[in-house]
């Protein structure tokens, strides 16, 4: 096993701005949470994204955002080295660390990279529950609560939080709010197309779930 380091980045891109230089090459998910993002590698043709959609590469990416600007969340799975890298620049660029945390993953094994949305209505409960690999959140609308390891975190939008995947969490959104969040976790790679939840009752299992699920990006990756 060797550390790597997941990360969420905060971007923001103003009217038809670009950024000064492409992001490296690595694995890497864009969510455009807001606004219009053309998006390009050296192996595609440029794609426009709208908001609430993804990309996913391993290829040195360049960003352009449309006559509204384009606010990213960029999440990237990289060597532990890399920290304190990683911020993007260029004229009306904006770019800001949310979230990091080590990761214990095995050199040269394959995984698959999941992003995806979760939407859970006022007063929904995500029962106490484990996952099968790691990651990270972002709370897009409302407001969250996180119970893990005895401490409880209140969230608010804009705010991200990193789950280690086996360490149960009790999450819940408030009466009056949503609890929106996008989501991007590195599985074990015969999860592909399956939920990688596992509730810790064996009674919440059977209970009516409230949130629902938006899966944007499902693919393999080697590390």
């Amino acid at each position: 096993m060797a550390e790597y380091l997941l990360r969420l980045f905060d971007d923001r891109l103003g009217a038809k701005t670009a950024l000064a230089q492409p992001c490296p090459a690595l694995n890497r998910v864009l969510y455009v949470a807001d606004g219009m993002a053309t998006i390009k590698n050296d192996a595609a043709a440029a794609t426009t994204f709208s908001g609430n959609s993804a990309w996913c590469s391993t290829r040195e990416t360049m960003i352009s955002a449309g006559s509204e600007g384009a606010h990213i969340l960029r999440y990237e799975l990289t060597e532990s080295a890399a920290e304190g890298q990683g911020l993007l620049s260029g004229d009306d660029v904006s770019s800001q660390l949310l979230c990091q945390a080590e990761v214990e993953l095995n050199p040269g094994d394959d995984y698959l990279i999941r992003c995806d949305r979760v939407d859970i209505p006022p007063s929904g409960i995500a029962y106490t529950h484990t996952h099968q690999g790691p990651g990270i959140r972002c709370l897009l609308k409302g407001g969250f609560t996180v119970e893990t390891q005895g401490h409880k975190t209140q969230i608010d939008a804009g705010e991200a939080w990193f789950e280690a995947g086996p360490d149960p969490v009790l999450a819940y959104a408030p009466n009056d709010r949503p609890g929106n969040f996008s989501r991007v976790m590195i599985l074990p790679r015969n999860l592909l197309g399956k939920s990688s939840i596992s509730y810790v009752n064996a009674e919440d299992a059977a209970k009516p779930k409230l949130q629902r699920y938006t899966v944007f990006i499902d693919e393999f990756i080697t590390i």
